[in-house]
């Protein structure tokens, strides 16, 4: 994030701004899903690929050489990887949703994990200290509005994953919620318990009703004494 004649929000700030702890930690799991590192496990609780494949149980068969009349070659040097082709590292609210799902969970229990609450209110304040988010009661300012605006106004609502860079994934589930999530990753938000499967069936009322697990933690900042947002 930066701050001065232009804001340049990042997607977990976005959805912290526009729906509150909640949205941020989902975009955090969608992050981790779309790297392969989390998936629905069973309905409504989510768990990493590693804990996936422990759970199987299944042991790798011993590793055996064939018999041969010539010392077996040295092992290669190993090369040190391309920085281009390696994956950016994970911002620390999505590090701690990992870490936090050393156990398979649902999305109220990954939210209310001490790492993950930490790493909330490092962006909490973060955007505090930026003029965007007001700390009593807790609401966007007017500046954050606007930027919401702006944000939505570049990336309108995507009607599929096809051809969509992570990053663009990623800004749409937090700027629009739900029914990006419906749009672009529907299969693993339903069974992950992201979204509720009325919703899905009937395709309406996606800011109309609570999501489950609700409660303080999960609810959205208000748009304060002025005008509407971008929610």
């Amino acid at each position: 994030m930066s701050t001065g004649t232009s804001i340049r929000l990042r997607p977990y700030e976005v959805a912290l701004l526009r729906g509150g702890p909640r949205a941020a930690v989902t975009v955090a799991v969608v992050a981790l899903h779309l790297r392969g590192a989390v998936e629905a496990g069973r309905p409504g609780r989510l768990r990493t690929s590693e804990a996936s494949s422990e759970a199987a149980g299944q042991a790798p068969p011993p590793q055996t050489s064939p018999p041969s009349q010539a010392p077996p070659a040295p092992p290669a040097p190993a090369s040190s990887p391309d920085p281009a082709s390696s994956p950016a590292p994970l911002p620390p609210l999505a590090e701690a949703v990992r870490a936090a799902l050393a156990r398979p969970a649902g999305l109220p229990q990954v939210r209310d994990h001490a790492d993950v609450r930490a790493a909330l209110a490092e962006l909490q304040a973060g955007l505090r200290a930026a003029g965007l988010l007001r700390a009593f009661p807790p609401h966007r300012t007017r500046t954050a509005r606007r930027a919401l605006d702006a944000l939505s106004a570049e990336h309108p609502l995507p009607t599929s994953r096809k051809g969509l860079p992570e990053s663009d994934t990623l800004m749409a589930v937090a700027l629009y919620g739900e029914p990006a999530l419906h749009a672009l990753v529907p299969r693993f938000a339903l069974r992950a318990g992201l979204i509720t499967r009325a919703e899905v069936a009937e395709g309406k009322g996606f800011h109309s009703r609570s999501p489950r697990g609700g409660g303080t933690g999960g609810t959205a900042y208000s748009c304060g004494g002025g005008g509407g947002g971008s929610d």
